[in-house]
């Protein structure tokens, strides 16, 4: 995996759902909404964005009758973030400082 630097993945909200999905296997909807604290519409527009670039799978299904969206990320999606992730350690080693997780 080579370092590459996603601007569709460095947008701050974007970022959080992302990472929040690297994760898990499937995220409910109403998870990353209280999570991420979006609006269902933000989180809605969020999603499409990254669903068009092939980076998470949406699956819509009914409990009952209520219906229940999960989300996960693709295999791009992993590959994507995984590369920004570690194009952003490049960018912090460049620094002298580390990256250390609390």
């Amino acid at each position: 995996m080579s370092a590459r630097f996603d601007d569709l993945i460095h947008a701050p909200t974007r970022l959080s759902i992302v990472s929040l999905l690297a994760a898990t296997e499937w995220a409910d909807f109403k998870y990353l909404r209280d999570t991420v604290g979006l609006s269902d519409s933000a989180l809605s527009k969020q999603l499409t964005t990254l669903e068009e670039a092939g980076y998470v799978e949406i699956r819509k299904a009914f409990v009952g009758k209520r219906p229940r969206t999960s989300v996960r990320l693709s295999p791009a999606g992993q590959a994507a973030f995984a590369a920004h992730v570690a194009a952003l350690q490049e960018i912090v080693a460049r620094s002298g400082l580390t990256v250390v997780p609390d």
